[in-house]
């Protein structure tokens, strides 16, 4: 699936919900259905800087697709990072750093997310940017 395809069908996704008490619930819902990330993976390199709760992420290539993994202590976060885990992995790294996730905006979660979890959002993308700049520059050698 491409990353315009993702893209819509979360948009899709968030629109069946009514309000943002039952969006949010979908958005743990996500997080607790995240494959768990191994022990051995929360470590501080993997801590996504930025963020008030804790996360870990991890990247690795397969092919030219990068796969994401993730992990939070908090739920709303999790799910969070699940989301984004779910919008960016198995894309190629091109496309990772081209590709905003515009969904954030077009569901109504930029004006419902406090100040510090729009803040550890914004660090997941990042991070998530830097894996894919990191791993372009290996597939160009």
């Amino acid at each position: 699936m491409d990353i315009q395809e993702v893209q819509d069908r979360i948009i899709r996704e968030f629109g069946l919900f009514e309000d943002w008490t039952e969006k949010y619930k979908h958005i743990i819902k996500l997080g607790s259905k995240l494959d768990t990330l191994p022990e051995e993976d929360h470590t501080e390199s993997n801590l996504v800087k930025g963020c008030q709760s804790q996360v870990w992420l991890t990247a690795d290539l397969e092919g030219d697709k990068v796969i994401f993994k993730a992990d939070s202590d908090a739920a709303i976060t999790k799910g969070l990072v699940a989301l984004m885990v779910t919008f960016y992995s198995g894309q190629s790294p091109d496309t990772i750093i081209g590709t905003n996730p515009e969904f954030i905006n077009k569901i109504g979660m930029a004006q419902h997310l406090s100040p510090t979890r729009a803040n550890g959002l914004a660090s997941m993308v990042k991070q998530m940017k830097i894996y894919a700049m990191a791993f372009k520059a290996k597939l160009a050698t």
